[in-house]
């Protein structure tokens, strides 16, 4: 019972494919040590050219290189099979060469006699011709290009990968898209290098099929002369003639392989197969074949020439690209004329005239338009989409919707980012083109329009789209237009969070909390304190960069301390204490010690000083003022040199102070305070401020 089930097993569908490679490796090599019938020839003769045939055909209607990334192994499994062909009909023709023509199948006696008509001489110069064809043409080119693009592939990798993060870093893929790309780049790197030594399996196959040519045919001379006691002559044309067919019968399929391996490597990746890119892009200009037609009919009318062959190709290229300007310039047929519909009184004025102001708005130029129009294949819309929800999850609340509309008072290819219909943000963006961006470690210069990266103020050119590989070889960043327009609105929307926390949207936060803790909400909201104040400490915690994401742990802290205190600063710096951990994660994550700059004592006592009495950064004396924001900034910027983060420890009475008062100068700048440390982390002091007052 049990050995029925491992059979079972043994022979069900999925493990079937997985024997069908191994068994078709040892059919192959068992060929070339075990003897086969005439018939068992033919039958994997005609295999060897169906198997030729299915992978042209494959590799013409694949739209990219990894959609038939098995290729290199389907060259070396191909080249072996007809070697193994070439030693198993080698045996038949030295074995039974002298009793006819039809010794070694009837494929190998058609190719001999039906191709070349029976004359080996003929035979001889077409099998050479198909070598030289196959060997210094089609595969000599095909290896080069493998061998280029093996080359530069490797070379765009690093860009590539930056392209990536960048995206994934905007929101505008997801770790598993991101995971996706990564693995498409590093297969297209092993594909052109796999298929750069794959095209070197044909090279071989041409050498060998040459070798064994003259092989046969002196070995069956001998054996015909010597063994069979055939006449020269007569032994001459058996063996050559089963030489040539066997070699015949080996070379066109291996010509017609290394045609499919020109194929694949040789093709511009577009979302269209090879058939449709040749029909499109050399029969689809009116143009071209209207000017071949002409040139064609001068040539028919000289005399001795084909004339009727001239002419007739004329009219057929000819009526071929009228028809296509035609049908390129035929007139749409007349719409109906509307009626003109009597014009209505003139309304008064009323509220429905009153349009409310977005909250977020995305203006463009009138060429920026194919980037938002579904209908001429734009997807900024989406990039737009899948930037919200990337916002909602790291932030933890949803932001309103753009609104997108066409503005003509911009540049033609200008655009501007509003919040509440006020200027936040604009830049220029040029549909066709690439923006490339300089991270700081370009290997040299590319030719184009110098600029700067809208969102973050790198410096940038934008190019033409062939030179995108270039780009990338030599280290730039390279984006399309519609990235460049959604990553600047990512990077305005998360410096304005705060301000698109609104009061409907922090109600609808609280009504999804109250969804998993109704009676949490419930006795917060409005029984100990009002929206107004969440909404002010919510607003708060954004402005130093700090999410709602733990919106739990908010709303019980502020539950806690509400009874005593309704000042929304004094409930954001309780709930700041609570969320100390994941702040620090933040700005450490995966550290333990925390490398911190500091305020020097003396510094402190002063400070708090003004706390007490002006209770903001008004009461500072100008000329500490100065010195502090200068000190500040040039500590965080080395701090940023060393790899560190710019954060500022401070006493709790005086976070806030210098959190604001830093903010401006400093944007890069956390200020944090030392009850927000947990007892678990490690404090080293980088930087004293304020030493030397």
């Amino acid at each position: 019972m049990n050995e029925t089930l491992a059979l079972q097993s043994l022979f069900s569908r999925g493990n079937l494919r997985q024997l069908a490679a191994p068994l078709l490796i040892v059919m192959v090599l068992s060929m070339m040590v075990l003897p086969l019938p005439p018939f068992l020839l033919d039958v994997f003769f005609t295999f060897n050219i169906a198997i030729s045939i299915m992978v042209m055909l494959v590799a013409m209607y694949t739209l990219k290189p990894l959609d038939f990334s098995v290729f290199p192994t389907v060259l070396l499994v191909t080249t072996l099979l007809r070697l193994s062909l070439n030693v198993a009909s080698t045996r038949v023709v030295l074995l039974e060469g002298h009793t006819g023509p039809d010794a070694a199948g009837k494929v190998i006696e058609a190719f001999g006699h039906f191709l070349v008509g029976g004359n080996y001489a003929v035979g001889l110069v077409v099998f050479i011709i198909l070598v030289v064809i196959n060997f210094v043409v089609i595969t000599k080119g095909a290896g080069r290009i493998a061998e280029v693009s093996a080359r530069f592939t490797l070379d765009a990798m690093p860009g590539k990968q930056m392209a990536i993060d960048a995206d994934l870093n905007a929101g505008l893929i997801g770790e598993d898209e991101a995971r996706k790309r990564r693995a498409d780049i590093a297969q297209e790197a092993d594909f052109f290098g796999s298929m750069d030594g794959a095209s070197k399996f044909v090279r071989g196959d041409a050498i060998a099929g040459i070798l064994i040519l003259f092989i046969n045919i002196i070995g069956g001379l001998i054996v015909g002369v010597l063994q069979h006691d055939m006449e020269i002559a007569m032994a001459a044309k058996n063996y050559t003639l089963l030489t040539i067919g066997d070699g015949l019968v080996a070379q066109i399929p291996a010509l017609i392989i290394s045609t499919a391996a020109g194929l694949v490597v040789s093709r511009v990746t577009t979302n269209e197969d090879v058939g449709q890119q040749i029909a499109g892009q050399m029969f689809g200009n009116p143009t071209v074949l209207l000017l071949t037609a002409f040139i064609l009919g001068v040539l028919g009318l000289i005399p001795g020439m084909p004339n009727l062959v001239f002419l007739l190709l004329a009219a057929l290229i000819g009526g071929l690209g009228w028809w296509i300007l035609r049908s390129k310039f035929q007139t749409p047929a007349e719409e109906a004329v509307p009626v003109e519909q009597p014009q209505q009184e003139l309304l008064d004025a009323s509220w429905a005239d009153v349009a409310p102001v977005d909250v977020l708005g995305l203006e463009v130029g009138y060429r920026l338009i194919p980037l938002v129009d579904k209908g001429q294949d734009g997807d900024l819309l989406k990039r737009i989409r899948g930037l919200r929800k990337k916002f909602a999850q790291e932030i933890g609340f949803l932001a309103a919707p753009v609104h997108i509309r066409d503005n003509l008072e911009l540049k033609p290819n200008g655009y501007r980012i509003t919040l509440k219909g006020v200027e936040i943000g604009a830049g220029e963006s040029y549909p066709g083109m690439l923006l490339a961006i300089n991270p700081g470690r370009v290997a040299g210069p590319l030719a184009g329009n110098p600029t700067k990266d809208p969102a973050f103020g790198l410096p940038a050119i934008w190019i033409e789209s062939a030179l995108r590989e270039q780009a990338h070889v030599l280290g730039y960043t390279v984006v399309d237009p519609g990235t460049v327009v959604a990553t600047h609105l990512n990077h305005v929307i998360l410096s304005h969070a705060a301000e698109l926390l609104g009061r409907q949207e922090t109600q609808a936060l609280l009504d999804h909390i109250a969804k998993d803790a109704p009676k949490l909400i419930e006795d917060l909201v409005p029984k100990q304190i009002s929206l107004s104040v969440v909404q002010r400490v919510l607003q708060n915690l954004l402005e130093e960069g700090v999410n709602l994401r733990d919106m739990r742990s908010i709303i019980e802290t502020l539950a806690e301390h509400a009874t005593r205190t309704q000042d929304p600063l004094d409930l954001t710096t309780q709930v700041r204490i609570a969320l100390g951990r994941a702040i620090l994660q933040q700005l450490y994550p995966g550290s333990i010690d925390l490398s911190v700059m500091a305020i020097d004592s003396g510094l402190e006592r002063v400070l708090s000083q003004t706390v007490q009495g002006a209770g903001d950064a008004s009461g500072i004396e100008p000329g500490l003022a100065d010195t502090l924001l200068r000190e500040t900034a040039a500590a965080a910027r080395r701090q940023e040199e060393a790899g560190l983060p710019a954060v500022l420890l401070v006493p709790g009475n005086l976070r806030w102070l210098l959190s604001r008062f830093l903010r401006r100068a400093v944007p890069q700048l956390s200020v944090i305070s030392n009850a927000e440390v947990p007892d678990s982390r490690t404090i080293r002091v980088t930087a004293i401020i304020g030493a030397k007052t």
